[in-house]
């Protein structure tokens, strides 16, 4: 019987960028840039699902102290390897995280949430790891009509719902549902920003979502 460490995740070969960094970090930045400047300066951040840490440094770099999980073994060993100083740690969404690491202004989570099985489970532990009147910033893959018309007219329907991916995509998510997903966890003032390409056929899309200060969910 294979083990679920074994299909937990992603293999990766390095810590270094992925195509989608390129059109997620300005974004990413700017949110975090409206943020501080709204509630001062909180400079602390979680990265849940950080992946090979590439996401985790580019943080630290900007002055937060991180710390951040993902299930890939391989990847945690990279980000380990390539940055020692900063905690990323094996574990998931389906971990008590708040119990092993607190609470944080920011929780970041980038082409995370398209992966996991249970959705729910994620977004109540996302919830979670924020502090009251702190913010998650989720990005995931971006579906609507015209974008899923455009790839079926061009024959890239299955490339792009491709099932033999291993650890690929499993929800596929529209604005809608992933607004309904983050409020339904207790987030409010959710504000979607299309990221990659135009109005339509984005490529990602990102939340930033707000945790009341009172907590509530």
């Amino acid at each position: 019987m294979q083990k679920t460490a074994d299909i937990a995740g992603y293999g990766y070969r390095d810590a270094g960028a992925s195509h989608a960094h390129a059109y997620l970090l300005p974004a990413v930045d700017q949110a975090l840039k409206e943020f501080a400047l709204r509630t001062g300066s909180r400079l602390a951040a979680f990265d849940l699902g950080c992946g090979n840490g590439f996401v985790a440094a580019h943080l630290s770099r900007a002055g937060y102290q991180v710390a951040g999980v993902d299930p890939s073994s391989d990847g945690i060993r990279e980000a380990r390897a390539a940055h020692p100083d900063l905690r990323l740690e094996t574990g998931s969404a389906y971990d008590d995280l708040v119990v092993q690491y607190g609470t944080y202004p920011v929780v970041v989570s980038l082409e995370v949430v398209e992966h996991v099985y249970a959705p729910r489970h994620y977004a109540k532990t996302l919830f979670d790891l924020v502090e009251p009147g702190g913010i998650a910033i989720v990005s995931t893959p971006y579906h609507g009509y015209l974008k899923n018309v455009a790839l079926a007219v061009t024959g890239r329907f299955d490339r792009h719902f491709n099932p033999l991916w291993d650890h690929g995509h499993i929800k596929f998510w529209s604005p809608a549902t992933l607004s309904a997903l983050l409020r339904e966890a207790g987030f409010s003032h959710i504000r979607l920003v299309m990221v990659g390409r135009f109005w339509g056929f984005a490529k990602s899309m990102i939340a930033v979502a707000e945790k009341d200060e009172d907590g509530s969910s």
